[in-house]
C-alpha cells in the first residue's frame, strides 16, 4: 500500500536551473516499491522546475498556489 512507502527527492539548484534529482529513503518508513520509485522519479524530474517556483512562491514570496492535478500520462 502506497500510503505505508514513502522517499523523498532533493532537488540540486545551480544558478537558478534545476541541475540533478536525488532520491532517498524517509527514516522510520519503508521506501517506495521499485515501481512506485520510478513512477516517483518520472513526475519529479519532469515537473521539477514547477515543483521549485511554486516552493519559492509559497514559502518565500507568502503568495497563495494553486493545485496541479496531472491528468495525462508523462512519457
Amino acid at each position: 500500500m502506497p500510503a505505508e512507502r514513502e522517499s523523498k527527492a532533493e532537488l540540486v539548484i545551480e544558478k537558478g536551473r534545476v541541475t540533478d534529482v536525488t532520491y532517498s529513503s524517509v527514516r522510520g518508513k519503508r521506501p517506495l516499491s521499485k515501481t512506485e520509485l520510478k513512477d516517483f522519479q518520472v513526475v519529479t524530474e519532469h515537473y521539477a522546475d514547477d515543483i521549485v517556483q511554486k516552493w519559492i512562491d509559497y514559502f518565500i514570496l507568502h503568495k497563495a498556489i494553486d493545485p496541479r492535478t496531472i491528468k495525462r500520462r508523462i512519457k
